[in-house]
């Protein structure tokens, strides 16, 4: 019964609300900032590259690799092997899109966070609960976002990632399905439990080298069998736009079809608009707000455009056909074993084990800082050790349970977020557009942008830019 709940809740939430959300709410963004996702690309590489000026406190590739940990993760190998499986090739085209547009919401977002950021007694923090408390004035509001990325980040996601991790060995002959799942995800509670236990600057250590090495060793992999397949290439392309612009297809079964999957699987993977990123990105120590804004756009096409392709194209290319028999971690197995022989499912368990890794790291980044934000102080040093157990409990109760209410509990809550955090974005969004205008004039003019909430004329009280 409660899985039926969830999928009815699904089904209104990502059929009608948030399409209308997301994709109105970007496009608006889209327009206000003139494309800055495109135009301001050489700047979002600068941007990433520069350190704090004290040498101290999180730098922008800091913050930037523990949005990416949690952006990807699971969600690009499973997340895409679903959608192709169920939704069809033309859900990776709205998948596109839907990060393409999404580039623009998480500049404002994160330009947001940055701007009503918070001083702590080890640095900044911030995220959408602050924006909302202080930009919307409602406290009651901030609470229940806040409480809704702690079930989203510390439940959903990460028993999912550790469900999708503990899957991968299924094509084992070692595996065995009733304690299989459970020894597995008592090692990985282990080993999220020793990060956890380090506190924030373990998990910026860990994320930080882990995520650039397994990005890049994917990519090149993905690049790998598509150019060993190659002469599949035009028909893949040829089969995404024609399912994509499939009317008859999408609209007699909409709930199934490819533009469902492409933005529910698209938004779960890049996350943009949801409300999640910007509490990594206020913890940045930068010069002006809108520097950070540009570092997140690079995440959301980093995360689709670059590691949601590669499972796309490799599994596409490989000449294996997607069925809902084969959806999740098989089909991918299958498509790189029909290329790479042996090899594929063994580099698809360590993708994996590494991707869910840093995830489960990233989310509970995001949950520390909601927990400070509802404390209104820096939890005690016994409070954390409470709290890092039952987290990495519910990693290892994860890797046993449904798949299916796993993914309906994820989707339903990063919705719920959504639903929040897309209209207070449009609401403050102007300031985030505002920023933006100070940080080009500045840069027109020569100068290194350095930023004053007066440049703005901002209306609230904040502990920076004064």
């Amino acid at each position: 019964m409660l899985e039926n709940i969830i999928s009815h809740t699904n089904d209104a939430l990502y059929s009608y609300i948030l399409i209308i959300l997301l994709l109105l709410g970007g496009i608006y963004f889209v327009i206000r900032t003139r494309f800055v996702q495109f135009r301001l690309l050489g700047e979002q590489f600068r941007a990433v590259m520069e350190k704090p000026a004290d040498g101290k406190g999180v730098s922008s590739f800091q913050a930037l690799m523990v949005s990416t940990a949690s952006r990807v993760g699971t969600g690009n190998i499973i997340g895409v092997s679903t959608a192709l499986c169920l939704g069809g090739f033309g859900s990776v085209f709205w998948m596109w899109i839907i990060a393409i547009i999404g580039g623009a919401s998480a500049f404002i977002e994160s330009t947001l966070a940055q701007i009503f950021k918070r001083k702590g007694s080890d640095g900044c923090y911030g995220g959408p609960a602050h924006y909302i408390e202080r930009g919307i004035k409602s406290r009651p509001l901030a609470i229940i976002f806040a409480i809704l990325i702690i079930i989203t980040y510390a439940f959903g996601f990460n028993m999912l990632a550790s469900y999708n991790l503990q899957s991968t060995f299924s094509s084992y002959g070692f595996y065995n399905a009733q304690w299989s799942p459970w020894v597995i995800g008592l090692i990985v509670a282990a080993l999220v439990a020793y990060c956890l236990m380090g506190g924030g600057k373990r998990i910026l250590k860990a994320t930080s080298f882990l995520v650039p090495v397994m990005g890049i060793a994917y990519i090149l992999i993905a690049l790998v069998i598509v150019v060993i397949n190659i002469k599949a290439l035009p028909s893949v392309f040829q089969k995404i736009f024609a399912e994509a612009f499939d009317m008859e297809a999408i609209f007699g079964g909409f709930s199934g079809s490819c533009v469902m999957y492409g933005i529910k699987r698209g938004l779960f993977s890049n996350e943009a608009g949801v409300g999640s990123a910007p509490n990594a990105s206020a913890a940045a120590e930068v010069d002006h707000p809108v520097k950070q804004g540009l570092v997140q756009v690079l995440s959301v096409f980093i995360d689709t455009l670059l590691v949601c392709s590669a499972t796309a194209f490799m599994c596409m290319c490989s000449g294996v056909e997607p069925s809902a028999e084969l959806s999740g971690a098989p089909y991918v197995q299958a498509a790189l074993s029909n290329t790479l022989g042996a090899f594929g499912p063994i580099f698809i368990t360590v993708a994996m084990m590494l991707f869910a890794f840093t995830t489960l790291l990233g989310n509970l980044y995001y949950v520390d800082n909601c927990l400070i934000f509802l404390l209104k102080r820096q939890p005690s040093k016994r409070f954390m050790m409470i709290y890092h157990i039952i987290a990495s409990l519910i990693v290892f109760v994860g890797a046993g349970l449904s798949a299916d209410l796993l993914w309906g509990i994820a989707d339903v809550t990063m919705g719920a977020m959504t639903i929040i955090n897309m209209p207070v974005i449009l609401i403050l969004g102007r300031y985030a557009i505002k920023a933006l205008k100070d940080y080009e004039k500045q840069r027109k003019e020569g100068k290194t942008p350095v930023f004053k909430a007066k440049n703005i004329d901002l209306p609230y009280d904040v502990d920076y830019w004064k």
